[in-house]
């Protein structure tokens, strides 16, 4: 079954998109490429339990399996260890990322306790979206009481747009809750 957010994209926001950024061909439109979930362990990288809890909290997340990251290099300050293990990451693409964009905005972000949008200086110079999340448990499929510990959580949208006005038009369209601050 096609996602609604996916048939709503379609039918309403690609036309909405071409007339608010002045585009002629509905392939310039900006789109959701991906969505990178993030979940970095700390010390609790090399406990097997707290890793296979986190592992299972991901999963229920983002609806499919998630990849353990490992370090690159081993840094003395920080007290890592190249090859052991940093955190938890899932790449989200086509009907699984519209789905959680739909649960994100609708459910999660407004059970954020003391809410009051997203910054939208969270854009890169790639165009891509990031924000992070201080309580993973805000979201609906994590059972609250067999948590072991509340971990934050890391989003990244990946855009196809070719810059930041893009992005934001494309973002608010989904109707991410986004806050302009003015200085």
């Amino acid at each position: 079954m096609i996602p609604r957010l996916k048939n709503t994209y379609k039918d309403k926001i690609i036309s909405s998109l071409m007339g608010k950024l002045s585009l002629k061909n509905k392939h310039e439109v900006p789109k959701i490429n991906k969505i990178i979930l993030n979940m970095g362990l700390g010390e609790d990288a090399s406990d097997g339990k707290k890793l296979k809890a986190c592992v299972d909290d991901m999963a229920l997340i983002s609806g499919q399996k998630p990849v353990i990251t490992k370090f690159k290099k081993s840094i003395s300050n920080f007290k890592t260890r190249k090859g052991s293990n940093a955190g938890v990451k899932v790449t989200l693409r086509d009907n699984k990322m519209y789905e959680f964009i739909d649960r994100l905005v609708n459910i999660a972000l407004p059970r954020v306790k003391d809410f009051k949008g997203l910054s939208a200086k969270g854009i890169d110079q790639s165009n891509n979206y990031s924000f992070g999340i201080k309580e993973h448990i805000v979201f609906p499929e994590v059972n609250f009481d067999k948590v072991d510990k509340i971990r934050g959580l890391d989003i990244t949208i990946v855009t196809s747009s070719k810059n930041k006005k893009g992005t934001l038009e494309l973002l608010k369209e989904f109707n991410f809750p986004l806050i302009n601050k003015q200085n």
